[in-house]
């Protein structure tokens, strides 16, 4: 198995009103090929920064951050990344919208849209190709979102609590449609939230993160069978395996 994503007791810390404040106290992670990994931990306690530095828009202090299983390998080339907001351009459609990432790269634009067009009716938006962000609803925002998170082709997801803003009834049904989604084309994903059901329901590993400066208080193996189904929330080892993060979570703030 290829490891996507490898990081080795990584630090950072920033310069505030000229004192320091760690942000994170050597985290230690991995993501294998084809794996759904989710990443928890109370709110300011470092995930975003802990993206950045993936993404290579933050170098770290000290640690070693590895992608596609060796050194030297860019994270433009690698990782694909999708944060709490849509950030869809109101003034594109969907379509336009979808291909942004592929057209950065310079690729023909026709053979481009010809394979959004195929994979529309999987994302759910078959129909509104050429509508605007402005004219979908919440849900149907953060899959044209996604849509162009997996359309960007690279080999690992950065997914930022994407379904954060959506009511309970339309993010149950959008975590269903992701595992579905992720089935198909089968990406390493990292995925941070603050749901302890979502990050259960969704992955196959879950690291638990403690208060700022964060670090890595918990690493639990998920094993629920694939694929998941809605009932799996009420099962006796659902529950257990919510009651080992709940107890990590508390333990790690005090």
């Amino acid at each position: 198995m290829t490891l996507e994503i490898l990081l080795e007791d990584v630090a950072k810390s920033y310069r505030m009103n000229g004192v320091s404040l760690p942000v994170l106290d050597g985290v230690s992670l991995q993501v294998e090929e084809k794996e759904f990994v989710s990443l928890i931990g109370p709110s300011g306690c470092g995930k975003s920064t802990l993206f950045n530095i993936i993404c290579g828009l933050t170098e770290p202090d000290r640690g070693r951050v590895l992608l596609g299983g060796r050194a030297g390998v860019r994270a433009g080339e690698a990782v694909s990344y999708m944060p709490q907001k849509d950030l869809l351009l109101p003034w594109r459609t969907v379509l336009d919208n979808v291909v942004l990432a592929r057209r950065a790269t310079r690729e023909d634009s026709r053979a481009v849209k010809k394979e959004a067009m195929e994979l529309m009716p999987l994302f759910g938006l078959s129909g509104f190709e050429n509508s605007y962000p402005a004219e979908l609803s919440g849900g149907m925002r953060q899959r044209a979102a996604l849509m162009r998170t997996v359309l960007a082709r690279r080999r690992v997801l950065l997914l930022d609590e994407p379904f954060g803003a959506l009511d309970a009834i339309t993010r149950n049904r959008m975590q269903q449609w992701l595992l579905q989604v992720w089935d198909n084309f089968r990406q390493a994903v990292l995925f941070v939230t603050h749901d302890i059901d979502e990050a259960i329901f969704l992955a196959d590993r879950v690291y638990v993160l403690t208060p700022r400066p964060a670090r890595v208080c918990l690493h639990l193996n998920i094993d629920l069978p694939r694929p998941r189904q809605v009932e799996m929330v009420t099962t006796e080892r659902f529950l257990a395996l919510k009651k080992q993060i709940m107890r990590a979570l508390q333990y790690g703030a005090g």
